[in-house]
């Protein structure tokens, strides 16, 4: 669309926000209205689906995918919230824990998009480089890698969620609260990591790479938190019902895999690219679970 390039960024936020409106008033309005398919899970399915593909109108109206950024935070708290309140048969206590985690975790990755969001000039540079990568069929990638996959992902990793907030299972105990621990501890870390990069970010001299708090003691703080997130989620799920562990740790396992085989290589091949010194750091950190780093050798 002519002049995203030099809308200000208040008028960029907006269009985003009424993109999302459209886009849950849509799910709503096929949660309320549409057909019954008598599972409560492929009901949030269908509804998740039918607002991924309008974030994803507004993203070739816009010719920027980044309109989806904050869909990861923002369908969770909407979807959860939906299967506990149709299903009514969730125990109270479980469904407010698990609730209140999810609700922690997105407002903190929601803040932190809109406090990092500089406007619709502005594009996650993985898009373009995807997009540059299918040629002809960059509009089915568009769709299926930056939008529906992503979405679909998000969805496995709410499996847990489902159960946890559906059916009353095992009593809340130990299990429970060791999810409840991890998941606000998950979201604390990232919290910090969050704040530290963002000091460093204004502070920071031409090249210089980030081994500053909790980033020197790992490459990626903030992925670890996000792992830590979906894992107590798995918890949760586990909690309410043992025997589904093979099913509830999906999400957990595509989250990891995620991660491990494709945003942190991404990342790091694009931070030597651009910051020789982060060879060092990488010599010196470990690359997701905190611990001290490493000292470096004297010169003999």
């Amino acid at each position: 669309m002519s002049g995203v390039g030099t809308m200000s960024r208040g008028a960029s936020f907006a269009r985003v926000v009424a993109a999302y409106v459209l886009a849950f008033g849509a799910a709503t309005l096929w949660l309320v209205a549409g057909p019954d398919t008598r599972w409560l899970w492929l009901d949030g399915l269908i509804a998740d689906l039918i607002a991924t593909l309008v974030v994803f109108a507004a993203s070739r109206i816009h010719h920027n995918s980044s309109f989806y950024d904050a869909y990861w935070s923002v369908l969770p708290p909407f979807l959860a919230g939906y299967w506990a309140l149709a299903a009514g048969t969730g125990d109270g206590l479980r469904v407010a824990l698990v609730l209140l985690v999810i609700g922690l975790w997105a407002v903190r990755l929601t803040a932190n998009w809109a406090i990092s969001f500089p406007g619709l000039h502005h594009e996650d540079w993985r898009y373009p480089l995807l997009r540059d990568r299918a040629g002809r069929f960059e509009l089915v990638v568009d769709l299926m890698a930056i939008h529906v996959i992503p979405t679909l992902q998000v969805f496995l990793g709410l499996l847990p969620v489902y159960v946890a907030v559906t059916r009353a299972g095992r009593p809340v105990g130990w299990l429970d609260a060791a999810a409840f621990l991890i998941g606000v501890g998950a979201v604390l870390l990232e919290l910090v990591a969050d704040g530290q990069m963002r000091r460093f970010a204004r502070e920071r001299r031409p090249g210089e790479a980030m081994d500053r708090g909790l980033w020197g003691w790992s490459r990626h703080p903030n992925y670890f938190g996000e792992i830590g997130f979906w894992c107590a989620l798995g918890l949760f799920g586990l909690a309410t019902s043992p025997g589904d562990w093979w099913w509830c740790l999906l999400g957990v396992v595509a989250m990891v895999a995620m991660f491990l085989g494709a945003s942190i290589p991404m990342m790091e091949q694009r931070s030597l690219e651009r910051r020789p010194e982060y060879a060092d750091v990488i010599a010196r950190v470990p690359r997701l679970v905190p611990r001290p780093p490493r000292r470096q050798r004297a010169d003999a």
